[in-house]
């Protein structure tokens, strides 16, 4: 049976666009197509379809609100359609907190190299929308900056400072894809300010990065920032690529350097887990700790490895919490992992493996 697909979406244009090239996979149909939200729910109860594809700027009600509203009352898997706009992706980052499993940027039909690209992902994102783990919210809304600006029981449990060794030549670094906002968010604001430099890789297109080194940096005890070519990693600040370029470091003296590089993707990616994580493999070895998320796929699996033998720490979230059991399944399969552990302890695990220099078996 394919999987069935809803599309809303207030752009007749769109909805055509997008019945189409879902259609054109043996594996998907679309089984129906909304102007609104209001058709939408009439839809979802006559075709129950097993993945939505959501607008954010509608009619009637808008994208943000109609999907607080599934999500409490018929969780479902839900990919956003957004604009390549600061609103627009500001909107997504919300639309992810709310519960959504991943997002696509509205295509730009400007070649038919472009469309057949767009085809491929959005049939990709749907796929593994429908095999995700939809993840239901406790709440509908954000959490302010002073309450989360309060220390965390991370921090609590484990007496709130660092030794000054630990901030010293130590890297953090962690990979995520889809479901990896939130898992992101997670982990950083259950770190203290007191940490060495954090590398972050996140698959997202450009202007969805700024936006959400933004809204970390507005949440979490630690500084966020895109990372820039050539800018020293600082302890206490987390440096998350830019979606138009790899990451990775280079060791100076004093420290380590973040390099940026618009080279080829890798593993389809840019920016690619696998480069930052081999760069660290490099310039870091045993001095650093490295970290994979939910996501689709294998990025960051191989490089993993390769921090692994070279003396670095390693962790990946288990299958339970993932959106997607992807990256972090594919890093055990090859043997990447120290450790396997639940979202909500990898911020305590990573603290705990800071403070003592203790090797740890790989365990649930």
């Amino acid at each position: 049976m394919p999987i069935k697909v809803l599309i809303v979406d207030d752009s007749a244009l769109m909805r055509s666009m997008l019945t189409e090239v879902i259609n054109s996979a043996p594996d998907l149909e679309v089984v129906g197509a909304a102007p609104d939200p209001i058709v939408a729910r009439e839809m979802i109860k006559t075709h129950s379809p097993d993945v939505l594809t959501l607008d954010i700027e509608m009619p009637k009600m808008d994208g943000l609100d109609f999907l607080a509203r599934l999500m409490r009352l018929r969780p479902m898997p839900v990919v956003m359609i957004s604009s390549l706009t600061k609103r627009g992706s500001e909107a997504t980052l919300q639309a992810l907190e709310l519960g959504a499993v991943d997002f696509l940027p509205k295509p730009k039909m400007d070649s038919a190299g472009s469309v057949e690209h767009y085809r491929v992902e959005i049939c990709e994102k749907v796929r593994a929308a429908y095999s995700a783990r939809p993840r239901v919210p406790l709440k509908t809304q954000s959490q302010s900056k002073p309450l989360l600006r309060e220390p965390c029981e991370a921090v609590g449990r484990g007496g709130g400072t660092l030794p000054e060794k630990a901030l010293q030549d130590r890297l953090l670094v962690i990979g995520a894809s889809t479901g990896g906002t939130e898992a992101i968010k997670e982990v950083l604001c259950s770190l203290p300010e007191q940490m060495p430099g954090i590398l972050i890789v996140q698959h997202m297109p450009e202007m969805f990065t700024a936006s959400f080194a933004k809204r970390l940096d507005s949440l979490c005890h630690v500084r966020v920032k895109e990372a820039e070519h050539g800018e020293k990693v600082l302890p206490g600040t987390a440096y998350l690529a830019p979606g138009h370029s790899h990451l990775s470091v280079r060791r100076v003296a004093g420290g380590y350097v973040c390099e940026l590089a618009q080279s080829e993707p890798v593993n389809r990616h840019r920016p690619a887990v696998d480069v930052l994580f081999n760069s660290v493999a490099r310039q870091a070895g045993g001095n650093a700790l490295g970290v994979i998320l939910t996501g689709m796929g294998k990025d960051g699996a191989q490089g993993l490895l390769a921090m692994k033998e070279a003396g670095a720490w390693t962790i990946g979230q288990d299958q339970e919490s993932c959106v997607v059991y992807g990256m972090p399944r594919e890093a055990a399969a090859i043997g990447a992992l120290d450790e396997v552990a639940p979202l909500k302890d990898i911020g305590q695990r990573v603290l705990s493996r800071l403070r003592g220099p203790e090797r740890r078996g790989l365990r649930a």
